[in-house]
């Protein structure tokens, strides 16, 4: 028994694997807060751990709106770091990407900037990560297509629920947000 407990304490013991946290209550509790203060309304569904766009698909179900894929990308010195939100069927031309906004050579950030830079783990990339990047450093790229659509879905910040929140609202979200946002045809 560990010295400093005594027998009968209850203690919150949270399971991790690996670098997928499949339990990141505060992360979604932290989203639900920041949504309410901007007085944003959202649906949650609650689905089981999901990790691809492919996966996330098979839980679908009735969830109506444009569904994301979500990038997070860093240049070739690691010294920019890139959050790339695009309509969920599209393949992301990387190349032309990096040709289009200058960025240089253009890869997937690690692990560990992805924690650094938006507080998340791998499977639950989502823009709302933007609430823990306080010195506004990822700079993100937002399809327009996907704006054409009324609504709009994202993970909140764990991969085990997809909120659904207005097109609009999710403007102001980023507005809010503080990070250079543009929006483009990917």
């Amino acid at each position: 028994m560990h010295p400093k407990l005594k027998t009968g304490t209850l203690i919150k013991v949270e399971y991790f694997s690996g670098s997928k946290n499949v339990n990141n209550e505060r992360g979604e509790q932290k989203v639900c807060e920041h949504l309410d203060e901007l007085n944003i309304s959202y649906q949650k569904h609650s689905h089981p751990a999901v990790y691809t766009v492919e996966e996330a698909q098979q839980h679908r179900g009735s969830i109506t709106g444009g569904q994301a894929k979500n990038l997070f990308l860093r240049n070739a010195k690691g010294s920019l770091h890139y959050l790339v939100v695009l309509e969920h069927s599209k393949q992301l031309d990387i190349r032309s990407l990096q040709t289009r906004i200058g960025a240089g050579k253009l890869s997937f950030a690690s692990e560990r900037r992805l924690e650094k830079y938006l507080g998340l783990t791998p499977g639950s990339v989502s823009p709302f990560g933007l609430i823990n990047d306080s010195k506004h450093e990822v700079l993100v790229y937002i399809d327009s297509d996907l704006m054409e659509y009324d609504q709009v879905n994202f993970h909140p910040n764990v991969n085990t629920a997809t909120y659904t929140i207005s097109s609009e609202d999710f403007r102001r979200f980023l507005e809010n947000a503080g990070n250079k946002v543009t929006f483009l045809r990917l």
